[in-house]
């Protein structure tokens, strides 16, 4: 198959011949039809997270099921799939509370081969990594069948990838992790795809304000069309100070999409007494947030943490399409360009220098 290999930090991704195995007792191999182009993809790419070299990146991906493993009960040939890079074992306290988001963060090597066996992915024998467990700058993925989820044929591939990272981070952490009630308020950091689907989300939940702030003019304007009431520039406004006059004393919940410590802090400084703050951007690994003690304690604001929008994406994902379906999940506004598997270190470098006009780029295969 053809997949765009990453072989050092930077540099253009290289368009190669991989060799992609067999599935094994309960593996999937998924030919993909449409790859979404996220910042977490940049966050590897440039360095600031480790990868293991060579590596696929690519991780919000669409398809159809070719072949499965003599175990696989939850997918056939012939499906169509979204993937997602959280997947669950269904046994671990985790799973069984309810919080199946964070069982690959304990349980990571149970979607994945042991080091015994041949790899799913090489190229000329050398193995090559498998980012978060899929690596969907490819034409085919291999991957743990609780991984995926079963859709509706009728969906539009290019919409239903943007469904397995971005949208449910942004609209997951707003259902699940924080619980956004009718007629509250919310302020989203950073308004890129996550961001947008944050505000998207808050919207359809019922909030009655949704304040977006961003350095972009541009991605403020898009916000207006996901949801967004107001707007805030930090750049010519003190955000915590606006948010704050909007709302008269701060938001019930506000959610930092850019993955600073900066961006993190003020999202808790916007919050009124008993708020929630929730952190979905990728913070680099060794950074700290600092929040005031004494405050957190008297005003009992919470800042908490959410990973994949604290899904249960196999009942996330179908209710997500038929939001799409009744036109209250704007997929298609999300799509800010589609373009083909060479395209996609040009992708990365929009996401990198934070282009304005840049939601979600999708690679389209066919």
């Amino acid at each position: 198959m053809k997949a765009a290999v990453m072989r050092a930090p930077n540099a253009p991704l290289s368009i190669e011949d991989v060799t992609i195995s067999k599935p094994g007792p309960r593996e999937v191999l998924v030919r993909l039809k449409a790859v979404g182009v996220c910042h977490s993809d940049v966050h590897f790419w440039d360095g600031n997270f480790p990868a293991e070299l060579p590596v696929i990146l690519g991780h919000e991906s669409a398809g159809i099921v070719e072949e499965v493993g003599s175990m696989v009960s939850a997918v056939k040939p012939g499906d169509h799939v979204i993937s997602i890079l959280s997947p669950f074992c269904g046994t671990c306290e985790y799973c069984l509370s309810g919080h199946m988001s964070v069982c690959h963060t304990v349980n990571g090597e149970k979607f994945q081969r042991p080091p015994t066996e041949a790899p799913r992915l090489s190229i000329k024998g050398e193995k090559v990594g498998q980012f978060l467990n899929l690596s969907s700058f490819a034409e085919q993925i291999l991957v743990h069948e609780n991984a995926l989820c079963a859709i509706d044929k009728d969906m539009p591939m290019d919409r239903a990838c943007l469904i397995g990272c971005g949208v449910v981070t942004g609209v997951g952490s707003v259902f699940h992790s924080a619980k956004v009630e009718p007629g509250s308020t919310v302020a989203v950091l950073g308004c890129g795809g996550v961001g947008l689907a944050a505000i998207n989300g808050a919207a359809i939940a019922g909030a009655s304000r949704i304040i977006a702030v961003d350095l972009s003019d541009e991605k403020l304007q898009m916000a207006v069309r996901f949801g967004a009431t107001d707007t805030v520039n930090p750049a010519k406004v003190n955000a915590i100070e606006a948010v704050k006059e909007l709302t008269k004393g701060g938001v019930h919940y506000a959610f930092e999409c850019v993955g600073l410590k900066q961006t993190a802090e003020q999202a808790y400084h916007m919050l009124r007494p008993r708020g929630v703050a929730t952190v979905i951007g990728m913070i680099t690994p060794g950074v700290n947030i600092e929040v005031p003690g004494i405050e957190l304690l008297v005003t009992e604001k919470r800042l908490q943490g959410a990973v994949m929008g604290s899904n249960r994406f196999r009942i996330d994902f179908p209710r997500f399409i038929e939001l799409y379906k009744q036109g209250k999940l704007h997929l298609d506004d999300l799509i800010s360009d589609r373009i083909g598997l060479e395209g996609i270190t040009g992708a990365l470098q929009n996401l990198k220098d934070n282009k304005g006009t840049v939601a979600r780029q999708v690679v389209v295969f066919d």
